[in-house]
C-alpha cells in the first residue's frame, strides 16, 4: 500500500508543477521516499501536501501574485506565507531528504518564530534599509482562567498606516520574527554593542540565557474573526510559563504585536479553507506551536521602573557620548536609545548583541586549514553578513551556464548563518566542501592548498551563482583610446556591469587603468580592467652577496670570480647589470648566465628569473660573448675522461671542468668544432717549455712546476705569438688527443666530413673526450675550478627582513617589460612586442582584499618569503595612488580580518585573525577562537589583508 501512495504522491507531483506548486514543494514532492518510509508518516505526508496546496490555491486566487516564486527567501512575502510548523504535525526533518535537491533548507531552524521587543526590532534597522511589511494585532488579555493565559488578537486593517500612527504608542509591543530575521537583527545589535561600549563586552553568555521556549496554541474564532492564543501552564515547564506571565500580565497597558513572519496570514487562510470542508469540526483546528521568546531579560528580572530610572541616569553619566549618532559601516545609526533604559513593560531592557556572535570555530576535515582560515575572513566581511543574513535566494541565478546552478551560494548562505548563530558549536564544512568539490575537483581530497587560491575561486564562483543579470549581452569591443580616460573608464564599468552585477561586483571589485607601450613605435594602448583583489610583490631591503664565475669567449682570458651585491628580491636583470659592471662588460658584449650542476649544464637563467630562487649553494657561470653572432648557433662543450680505478675494475667515463660556451656564425664540418673548441682552451694551456721538455726530466720538469702554475693561473692575458705557437703545437702534436661526439647516442665527429646535426638552429651541445696527454698539457685545475653562490659562516643568521605595505603597492605599479612569454600584438607594428606595462589604480572597491605574493614557484623548487609587512590597522591611505583624483568615494580603509600563513611550503598552517569590532581581535585556528591582543596581529605570516573602506576624516 505504501508502495501505491508513493506512485500517486509522483503523480501529484507532476500535475501540481504545473499549477501553483512553490519549488520547495517540488522538489520534496520529487524524493524517492526510503524503503522504510512508514505508513503512518506516508499518511501524515498526504495530509501536510493536500494543505499546503489548497492554501497554496487560495492564496494565488486571492493575491494573483506570482505563484512560482520561491518560497525559500525568509524575507520575502512567499516564505511568510507558509504553513505554521507545529509539534503536532510532526517535524520535516524525521523525512531523509536529499541534500541535493533542498540546499536551501538544510538548517531546520529557518522555521522557528521568535518573540522579540517591537523597538528591539526597530532599533536595528537603518534608513536604507528596505523596508519590510508586517501585519498588526491589537491584544487583549483574559487571564481569568487559572493557569492559563489567553490572548485575543485582532488584525487592524492598514498596517502600514498604523505602524505611522503607532510611533507614539505608550503601551508594550512586541514582534513575531522568523530566525533569519531574528538574526539579522541580533548581528545589528551586536555591532552596535561594540561600536557604543569600545569592546568592553566579554562572552559573557547573558543573551543566550535570555531565550527560552513557549509553547502556545492557536486557533481562529470566526465569530470575532480573531485569532486567539492561549498559553497553558500544562503545556510548559514551570519557570518559563511563569516568564510568559510576567510578558503578558499587564491589563493596564495595551498590547500590540507585529507579525513579521507571515505564519499568522497562512494560518487564517488555512482555517478559511477548512470551512469550505464538508467538516464543521475541523473549522477551529487547535495547533500546539513551540515559541523562541528573546530580548525580555531585566522584565523577567523583576526590575521596577525606579531602579530603570537610576540606572539611566548613572549609564548617561558614565556614557556621556550616547546620546548622538554614530557612523558604522558608512552609515549613521542612532545609538543613544541604546543604553535608555524605559519601563520594562515596555522595552524589556537594554538590547545588548549577542556577546559570542560570530566566535564560532570551523572543524579541521584534514587539510582543510585554508578554507577554513579565507571561510572566515568572507563570513566576518560586513557587506557579505548583512547580504546573507538578509534576502539573497531571491538573487540567485540558476540559469548561468558559469555558475554552480545556485548550490555553491545556498550552502556558504547556510554556513554563514550556522556561523553567526549565537552559542553555535564548531561547525563542520562537510556540506559546504562537498558542493564545492563537485564544481572544483581540485580542492577535493584533503591535500593541502593555496588560501588565496581558493579565495579567488569562491568569490568568483559566488559573483557566478548571484549574478543579478539574466541573459549577458553581447558588447562590441569600441575604440576608446582616443577619449578622455574619465570618459573611457566610466564606459569599460559600464560595460563591465552590463553582464556582471552582484554582491561581490558591488563590494569586492575595483578598476585597473592598464598601458601598454611599444617600445619601437612607441604606440600607446589604454584600457581599463576589473580586478578582484591585489597581488603584490615584496621588494626586499636586504642586499645580498653573490659570487660568480665569468668566462670569456676571445680564447686569450681566463676565468675570474666576481662578487657583487644585489637586492634580494631583485631579478636576473639586477643581477646581469651588476656583474657587466664589475667585470668591465664592452658595448659590444653580451652576458648569459647558467647554472651548472656536477659540470653539466643545469639551465639557462632567464633576464625575468627571481634572484630570491637562486640557492647558496648553487653555482652560476657567466659567459662573455660577442653581441654581433647573437643569432648564430650556441655551441657548449662538455668536458669527459676516463676514470682510472685500481685492481682492473671496468674503466668509467667522467664529467670535469667548467663547460665552455661559444657562437659560431659559420658551422660546416667537424674541423670548425675541433678549431673553435681549440681556440676556448688556449688560455688553460700549460707554458710551452713544459710541453717540450724531456718526458724523461720528470724532476727537473716538477722544479719548475710551481712557478710555472703561479703565471697560468693568474687572470692575465696572453701574448698573441704565444697563443698562435701554441695552436701550432695543437695542429702538430695533439691533433689526435681529443675526440669530439654529439647527440644521443655520442656519436663521433669526423674532422673532414659535412657536420649531420638536425634541428642545428640555437643550440648544439658536443662532448669532448679528454686523453690522459692532454689533461696533463692544460691546466685543468682552473678548468674545474668555481665557487658556491654564497658561502654562508657557521651558526651565520639572516636578519628578519622588513618592508612597508606602501612599497609593495609601489612596486606593483611601477613600470616593467613584458615577459618574453607574454608578448603584446603591438596593432602599428602589426608585430608581437615586449612592450612596457604600467598598472594604475582606477576605481577603489568597498571591499579591498590585498594578497601579499609570498610564494615562488621554479620548474625545480618553491620557496616562501618570510619578510615582515608593516601594514596598517587603522588608516590605510590610498589618496596618493589612486589614479583617478576626482573620485567621489574615500579612498581610506581600515583592517578587519587577515589570513595567516605559518611554517614553509608543503607543512604549513592558515589561521585567521579576525576583527569583531573596536580593536577586538580574535584568532580564528580551525576550532579553536580566542582573543588576541591587536599588537600581535601583525606577524611575518600575514599573507592575505581584508580592508574595508571607512569615510573620510
Amino acid at each position: 500500500m505504501t508502495r501505491r501512495l508513493y506512485e500517486k504522491l509522483r503523480l501529484l507531483s507532476s500535475h501540481s508543477q504545473q499549477l501553483f506548486f512553490s519549488s520547495r514543494l517540488t522538489r520534496f514532492l520529487s524524493l524517492k521516499l526510503p524503503h522504510f518510509f512508514s505508513l503512518s508518516s506516508t499518511l501524515q505526508l498526504c495530509k501536510s501536501l493536500a494543505r499546503a496546496f489548497a492554501s497554496k490555491t487560495l492564496a494565488f486566487f486571492s493575491s494573483m501574485d506570482d505563484p512560482f516564486s520561491s518560497l525559500d527567501d525568509p524575507w520575502s512575502d512567499n516564505y511568510r506565507s507558509r504553513p505554521l510548523r507545529t509539534l503536532l504535525d510532526g517535524d520535516d526533518d524525521d523525512y531523509d531528504f536529499d541534500a541535493s535537491a533542498s540546499a536551501s533548507d538544510s538548517n531546520s531552524a529557518i522555521d522557528k518564530l521568535y518573540l522579540v521587543p517591537y523597538r528591539w526590532w526597530k532599533e536595528a534597522q537603518r534608513d536604507d534599509d528596505n523596508e519590510i511589511g508586517g501585519v498588526l494585532y491589537s491584544a487583549s488579555l483574559n487571564d481569568d482562567i487559572e493557569s492559563e493565559i489567553v490572548l485575543d488578537l485582532r488584525k487592524k486593517e492598514d498596517s502600514r498606516n498604523a505602524e505611522k500612527e503607532e510611533e507614539g504608542f505608550s503601551g508594550c509591543e512586541y514582534a513575531l520574527l522568523p530566525k533569519p530575521m531574528w538574526l539579522w537583527a541580533l548581528k545589528r545589535h551586536n555591532d552596535l554593542s561594540a561600536a557604543v561600549y569600545h569592546g568592553s563586552l566579554c562572552g559573557d553568555g547573558d543573551s543566550l540565557q535570555d531565550i527560552f521556549p513557549i509553547q502556545i496554541r492557536l486557533f481562529v474564532l470566526w465569530e470575532t474573526n480573531s485569532l486567539v492564543v492561549k498559553i497553558s501552564q500544562k503545556d510548559n515547564v514551570l519557570e518559563f510559563y511563569k516568564r510568559a506571565c510576567k510578558i503578558f500580565s499587564s491589563k493596564s497597558a495595551p498590547l500590540n504585536i507585529w507579525d513579521f513572519s507571515g505564519q499568522t496570514t497562512q494560518f487564517f487562510l488555512e482555517n478559511k479553507i477548512n470551512l469550505l470542508n464538508e467538516s464543521s469540526g475541523q473549522a477551529e483546528r487547535e495547533i500546539l506551536l513551540e515559541l523562541q521568546v528573546y530580548g525580555f531579560s531585566d522584565t523577567l528580572r523583576g526590575i521596577d521602573e525606579r531602579n530603570n530610572e537610576m540606572a539611566l541616569v548613572q549609564s548617561k553619566m558614565e556614557v556621556p557620548f550616547c546620546s548622538g549618532s554614530l557612523k558604522m559601516n558608512g552609515s549613521t545609526d542612532k545609538v543613544g536609545s541604546l543604553l535608555t533604559l524605559t519601563s520594562s513593560s515596555q522595552s524589556g531592557g537594554s538590547y545588548r548583541g549577542a556577546a559570542s556572535l560570530g566566535l564560532t570555530g570551523l572543524q579541521n576535515l584534514g587539510n582543510t586549514c585554508f578554507m577554513n582560515s579565507a571561510i572566515q575572513c568572507l563570513v566576518h566581511t560586513p557587506e557579505l553578513v548583512d547580504y546573507f543574513l538578509g534576502d539573497y535566494p531571491k538573487e540567485i541565478n540558476y540559469d548561468n551556464p558559469l555558475g554552480m546552478k545556485g548550490e555553491l551560494a545556498l550552502a556558504f548562505g547556510d554556513l554563514l548563518r550556522k556561523l553567526w548563530a549565537p552559542g553555535a558549536r564548531p561547525v563542520t564544512p562537510r556540506m559546504f566542501k562537498s558542493k564545492l568539490a563537485n564544481f572544483a575537483p581540485q580542492f577535493s581530497g584533503y591535500n593541502q592548498h593555496d588560501s588565496q587560491e581558493f579565495l579567488a575561486f569562491l568569490l568568483d564562483g559566488l559573483h557566478e551563482d548571484l549574478n543579478r543579470v539574466k541573459c549577458k549581452p553581447y558588447i562590441e569591443a569600441k575604440g576608446l583610446e582616443d577619449r578622455p580616460d574619465e570618459e573611457a573608464a566610466e564606459e569599460y564599468w559600464k560595460n563591465h556591469l552590463a553582464r556582471n552585477d552582484s554582491i561581490i561586483v558591488d563590494s569586492c571589485q575595483g578598476q585597473f587603468r592598464s598601458t601598454l607601450i611599444c617600445p619601437l613605435c612607441k604606440k600607446v594602448s589604454v584600457t581599463f580592467d576589473p580586478f578582484m583583489y591585489l597581488s603584490l610583490p615584496l621588494p626586499s631591503t636586504v642586499m645580498r652577496t653573490m659570487t660568480l664565475t665569468v668566462m670569456s669567449a676571445d680564447g686569450i682570458t681566463l676565468p675570474s670570480t666576481y662578487t657583487i651585491t644585489v637586492p634580494d628580491c631583485g631579478k636576473l636583470t639586477d643581477l646581469i647589470l651588476a656583474l657587466s659592471a664589475a667585470c668591465s662588460l664592452r658595448d659590444d658584449e653580451t652576458l648569459l648566465v647558467a647554472e651548472v650542476y656536477m659540470n653539466r649544464m643545469l639551465s639557462w637563467l632567464e633576464p625575468s628569473g627571481l634572484i630570491a630562487l637562486i640557492r647558496d649553494d648553487d653555482k652560476l657561470v657567466a659567459y662573455r660573448l660577442p653581441k654581433d653572432c647573437e643569432k648564430s648557433p650556441l655551441v657548449v662543450f662538455k668536458h669527459k675522461k676516463i676514470e682510472h680505478w685500481p685492481y682492473n675494475f671496468p674503466l668509467k667515463w667522467k664529467m670535469f671542468g667548467i663547460p665552455l660556451v661559444a657562437r659560431l656564425p659559420d658551422l660546416s664540418c667537424g674541423s670548425d668544432i675541433r678549431k673553435k673548441f681549440l681556440q676556448l682552451l688556449n688560455p688553460f694551456l700549460m707554458p710551452i717549455e713544459d710541453v717540450l721538455n724531456d718526458c724523461d726530466d720528470e724532476e727537473g720538469s716538477s722544479g719548475n712546476e710551481d712557478s710555472d702554475m703561479l703565471d697560468a693561473t693568474s687572470p692575465t692575458v696572453l701574448d698573441t705569438d704565444a697563443g698562435s705557437d701554441s695552436e701550432t703545437l695543437d695542429e702538430t702534436h695533439l691533433g689526435t688527443d681529443f675526440q669530439f661526439q654529439i647527440g644521443r647516442f655520442f656519436t663521433e665527429i669526423k674532422m673532414d666530413e659535412p657536420l649531420q646535426v638536425s634541428g642545428l638552429a640555437k643550440e648544439l651541445e658536443v662532448h669532448v673526450v679528454w686523453s690522459d696527454k692532454m689533461i696533463d698539457k692544460y691546466d685543468t685545475c682552473i678548468l674545474s675550478s668555481f665557487p658556491e653562490v654564497f658561502k654562508p659562516q657557521t651558526f651565520m643568521k639572516r636578519p628578519q627582513e622588513s618592508v612597508s605595505l606602501y612599497k609593495c603597492l609601489e612596486a606593483f605599479l611601477k613600470e616593467e617589460p613584458l615577459g618574453p612569454e607574454d608578448m603584446w600584438y603591438c596593432p602599428s607594428c602589426k608585430e608581437p612586442r615586449q612592450a612596457i606595462k604600467k598598472l594604475d589604480l582606477w576605481r577603489l572597491p568597498e571591499i579591498l582584499v590585498i594578497h601579499l605574493k609570498r610564494f615562488s614557484y621554479n620548474r625545480y623548487f618553491k620557496n616562501k618569503l618570510e619578510t615582515f609587512v608593516d601594514f596598517p590597522v587603522d588608516y590605510l591611505d590610498f589618496s596618493t595612488y589612486i589614479a583617478h583624483k576626482n573620485s567621489q568615494f574615500s579612498n581610506h580603509y581600515i583592517l578587519y580580518a587577515i589570513s595567516n600563513h605559518y611554517g614553509g611550503l608543503g607543512g604549513g598552517h592558515y589561521t585567521a585573525s579576525i576583527n569583531l569590532g573596536y580593536r577586538m581581535w580574535y584568532e580564528f585556528d580551525d576550532d579553536k577562537v580566542d582573543p588576541v591582543s591587536e599588537d600581535r596581529i601583525k606577524t611575518s605570516a600575514a599573507y592575505v589583508l581584508f580592508y574595508r573602506r571607512v569615510p573620510d576624516v
